[in-house]
């Protein structure tokens, strides 16, 4: 799951990533070109029953990415803005945010 909140002066948007807890048993990562597909960047923790971290991204920008779990698997958010192909024969998934 995927929410988006801007701050009062909209300079930033915290985006707020969570996925199921039974995904990963060890550890999840939110890798993208957003952070150079760093698995050691933005990693989740277990929250509330989830994974979940929060991004903060600049309005008007878009990125690809995807969940590194258990440092060997890849999974997709079915609330991504979009999907696009990537070199590798699968899909990324694209987060839009306006402004």
């Amino acid at each position: 799951m995927i929410t988006k909140e801007f701050t009062p002066k909209r300079t930033i948007c915290k985006v707020l990533v969570q996925i199921p807890q039974d995904w990963a048993d060890q550890e999840a990562a939110i890798v993208g070109d957003f952070n150079s597909w760093d698995p050691t960047a933005n990693k989740l923790e277990r929250k509330n029953g989830n994974w979940e971290t929060v991004l903060r991204l600049k309005p008007e920008s878009e990125i690809r990415f995807r969940y590194l779990l258990d440092g060997s698997r890849w999974a997709n958010d079915e609330s991504a803005d979009a999907f696009e192909d990537n070199e590798h024969g699968e899909q990324d998934c694209v987060l839009t945010v306006g402004k």
